[in-house]
């Protein structure tokens, strides 16, 4: 499911001798006259860089800020492109990966970039270690040049074929090798799940969501269908499902250390709704439009379940989803119904719109069956998360609060902010059914708390943390970000 159509690679050499399109330098705020690698190449351009695009121009180095600039002959690239790094003392790996991001979005847009080489960003006046450094040039660079344009007659780009670390330094090169690697991986794995969520429900069905896990190689998938999600007891997963013709599908990945004492067991549940009209509480046009995202959660287990084994964590480590599509058909399920889940749990549903949960719930038992160290569920959950943290951030509750501030720091080094957000006992009350163990939906207020003290009821005797991904999981007017991957994986591999 690759939507990046260019490799990236690191060679030895000279940056001013290697033939290329562009050569992507850098220029940290306030520098006057350059030095290291983008010194070198003023010197070869006569000076065009300090006396002319610093000098006449006033490019100040700004992070994100990018100026090109004709070589004139003067070395083998053809163009310069010098991208601005923001402040020295604010520069890290995050912002490493972003400035990768928007340097290849350029060169995308540019008319000849078909090669386009780049000094190793960070390894020098930076401080970092050349394989960090590599690894987030290569992540940046192709979550950057990621496009789904599978459904475009013309595709967004044909232009960039080869992206090149260039160094002169022979260690360098081989730790940049390893650190591409890392990063390709890593990168895959968020494509992956942009690619899914991106997706047309009409492609992304449980049904091929169970396809693509058993796609997987070397990782052991078991998919159950309706007649053995009922012989299970799934009765929440089951009543959300009733409403579609397609079947549902609950998806169980299961990834084994290499070693034989892995570190912890962990349970990552991605909430899996294809396509969520809203049930009979139907949802309004405008807020339907993009509900083929309510499985984004499942793309980013999915994601990361594609690349475990390259990866090697030394944990094992359980996919699982609940796939369905939550429609108004005839056999839909009703307001006032009531559920039994998996541990007996019913349900009185008060809203058919706050159907992932219900899904999840059944989906949380089974995991606490599997008797693991760890539960952490994803989902795009509440619009209350949204309202509460916007598109910035995600939110995240639970149980244990080590756990917890481990996932939050994880998110940090991946670019992904992450706030906690209370389960204060008192948001239970609006929980509470006349005729049933607990309703669906509570209060309006508090929304986002009062869905995960619902998840609560159906986590036993296991760490459990629960991400809300409702305002993170995709941008109107940019897609599917493929959030949750970065933070996930950094911590399988902390």
């Amino acid at each position: 499911m690759d939507s990046v159509k260019f490799n990236v690679s690191v060679t030895k050499g000279l940056l001013e001798k290697t033939p290329a399109n562009v050569l992507v330098i850098n220029l940290f705020e306030g520098v006057k006259i350059p030095a290291g690698a983008t010194g070198a190449i003023d010197i070869a351009l006569d000076g065009l860089i300090s006396k002319f695009v610093i000098g006449k121009e006033g490019f100040d180095g700004k992070f994100g800020s990018i100026y090109v600039l004709p070589t004139y002959g003067k070395i083998a690239a053809e163009k310069v492109l010098i991208v601005g790094l923001g402040k020295n003392k604010d520069f890290n790996l995050n912002r490493l990966r972003e400035v990768s991001e928007k340097v290849i979005k350029k060169c995308m847009k540019m008319n000849n970039a078909k090669k386009v080489i780049s000094v190793l960003h960070g390894a020098g006046i930076g401080g970092f270690d050349p394989e960090q450094a590599a690894r987030m040039i290569a992540e940046g660079t192709l979550t950057g040049g990621y496009a789904f344009d599978k459904y475009k007659s013309e595709k967004k780009n044909t232009k960039v074929q080869d992206f090149v670390i260039v160094d002169m330094v022979e260690e360098n090169c081989k730790k940049a090798k390893s650190g591409i690697k890392k990063g390709k991986l890593i990168a895959d794995a968020v494509n992956f799940a942009k690619n899914l969520a991106n997706e047309q429900p009409a492609y992304a069905t449980p049904t091929k969501l169970a396809e693509i896990a058993q796609s997987f190689k070397d990782l052991e998938v078991k998919v159950y269908d309706k007649n053995e999600i009922e012989k299970m007891g799934m009765g929440a997963f089951l009543g959300v499902a009733k409403g579609s013709s397609e079947p549902p599908k609950f998806i169980h990945m299961k990834y084994k250390s290499p070693t034989k004492n892995p570190t912890r067991k962990i349970a990552l549940i991605g909430k899996g709704i294809c396509f969520d009209s809203g049930g009979l509480d139907i949802k309004p046009p405008s807020s339907m439009l993009n509900m083929k995202d309510d499985m984004s959660a499942a793309a980013a287990v999915l994601g990361i379940m594609s690349i475990i084994k390259e990866l090697k964590p030394n944990c094992e480590v359980h996919g699982l989803i609940a796939a369905c599509e939550n429609m108004p058909g005839a056999s839909a399920y009703k307001p006032g119904d009531i559920l039994t889940a998996k541990n007996g749990v019913t349900i009185e549903v008060d809203n058919t719109d706050a159907e992932g949960r219900l899904t999840l719930a059944d989906a949380l038992c089974y995991a606490c069956d599997l008797e693991v160290d760890e539960v952490i569920d994803i989902a795009t959950l509440t619009g209350a998360c949204m309202v509460a943290l916007g598109t910035v951030a995600s939110g995240i509750m639970g149980n244990h609060q080590t756990m917890i501030d481990k996932l939050i720091k994880c998110g940090a080094a991946g670019g992904e902010k992450i706030w906690q957000m209370p389960l204060f006992e008192e948001y239970k009350e609006s929980l509470k059914s006349d005729i049933a163990d607990t309703k669906n939906t509570g209060s309006r207020m508090g929304g986002a708390q009062i869905a995960g003290l619902f998840l609560q009821n159906f986590v036993k005797k296991v760490r459990w943390a629960h991400i809300d991904i409702a305002g993170t999981a995709f941008i109107e007017k940019k897609g599917a970000t493929g959030a949750g991957v970065r933070t996930l994986i950094n911590y399988l591999m902390s």
